[in-house]
């Protein structure tokens, strides 16, 4: 869940909440606790909105707070020039959090006599963990000290064959939800690798039949199911990226690009990047393949009163006009590509001061 505001109040005044989106609607100053068992027996879920301070003091860790601070930041408008919205320039904040994968631990994916089980490298004297299919290694988080140091503690691990279980690994990112720790807000998938992906039906050449369900099987951050299930199809984890909004970028070796590229063809909002040798250009990749993406981006407002009438007029780049509408629209929004909305605002009858918050939300989509 997620919200944008100008201002954070110290007070949070709720009215009838029972999810996240009705709490952080309810005011710039409320805070919404997503803790597993956070509320005591016979509590409403409507104890898990309050402000920030009274949800830490409450027991609330930070990272399972939805807070709209953590989204955006206003730092600075270009004064003395013709604004379209208000801030021009903001600070996004990232969660980042951390996986990885090698292949299903039967043959002929992996060498399984105990002493390669325990160190699947060539060089012995090389230390290399044992093969898994897919380690969830880190929630998604605020703290990128943590992230840094939880990446610079792995080690690599080997299988036998060239394709490896990577469409297994994204398919328990986009099925787990609530263990990986996404939000409802813009979602990316950055998934790194050096070659290519096993696909359904490859798991019967290790006497595996039943198909992928599509579901999640995280135990103790393990993919401990893996060998149970066959890989998911192309199709099928297209389907499930799409229905959780969630936006693959592909940072893959020269020799990979065009096979990620054929990739890309059939999961929509996904995007393919060239991976130097020694992975020293990831954040610029990320960069370019992010601003490959289209977006859609939205205004609407919080709730006003009966007296009040809000509409929108949407004046779109791709020439597509819309006029008095609940919300602003405009979709295949490019960057530095100027969008125009108007909102007008009607009183039936003399009301007295008040205000309103009118916000900005974005879906990223498709190249």
């Amino acid at each position: 869940c997620g919200s944008e505001g100008d201002f954070i109040s110290s007070e949070c005044t709720k009215y009838k909440v029972s999810t996240c989106r009705d709490c952080v609607e309810s005011g710039p100053g409320c805070a919404w606790c997503q803790k597993l068992n956070f509320t005591g027996l016979g509590e409403p879920d409507s104890v898990r909105c309050d402000t920030r301070e009274q949800l830490l003091l409450k027991g609330c860790a930070a990272d399972d707070i939805m807070d709209p601070r953590s989204l955006a930041e206003t730092q600075e408008d270009k004064k003395g020039s013709q604004q379209q919205l208000s801030p021009q320039k903001v600070t996004l904040y990232l969660r980042p959090g951390f996986g990885s994968f090698v292949d299903k631990t039967v043959l002929p994916f992996v060498n399984t006599h105990p002493e390669k089980l325990r160190n699947p490298c060539p060089n012995k004297e090389k230390e290399c963990q044992p093969p898994f299919a897919f380690r969830h290694v880190l929630r998604l988080t605020n703290n990128s000290n943590r992230f840094q140091t939880e990446v610079g503690k792995q080690l690599i691990s080997g299988n036998l064959d060239a394709p490896e279980g990577g469409l297994d690994a994204m398919m328990q990112v986009a099925a787990c939800l609530e263990e990986i720790g996404w939000r409802n807000v813009t979602r990316l998938l950055v998934f790194a690798t050096d070659d290519g992906f096993h696909f359904a039906g490859d798991g019967k050449l290790g006497a595996i039949l039943t198909p992928n369900d599509g579901r999640c099987h995280l135990e103790d951050n393990i993919y401990k199911r893996s060998n149970d299930f066959d890989y998911p199809s192309v199709g099928q984890l297209a389907h499930k990226l799409a229905e959780n909004n969630i936006q693959p970028i592909f940072a893959v070796t020269k020799r990979m690009v065009k096979t990620y590229e054929k990739l890309t063809e059939v999961i929509p909002k996904s995007a393919v990047g060239e991976l130097s040798d020694d992975s020293s250009n990831v954040v610029q990749l990320i960069k370019n393949a992010y601003n490959k993406l289209s977006s859609r981006v939205f205004l609407d407002h919080n709730m006003v009163p009966s007296t009040l009438r809000v509409t929108y007029d949407s004046f779109c780049s791709n020439g597509v006009s819309q006029v008095d509408q609940p919300r602003g629209d405009c979709d295949g929004v490019q960057i530095n590509v100027p969008i125009t909305f108007q909102v007008k605002v009607t009183a039936t009858e003399c009301i007295q001061e008040q205000s309103f918050v009118i916000r900005r939300w974005s879906q990223r989509g498709g190249r």
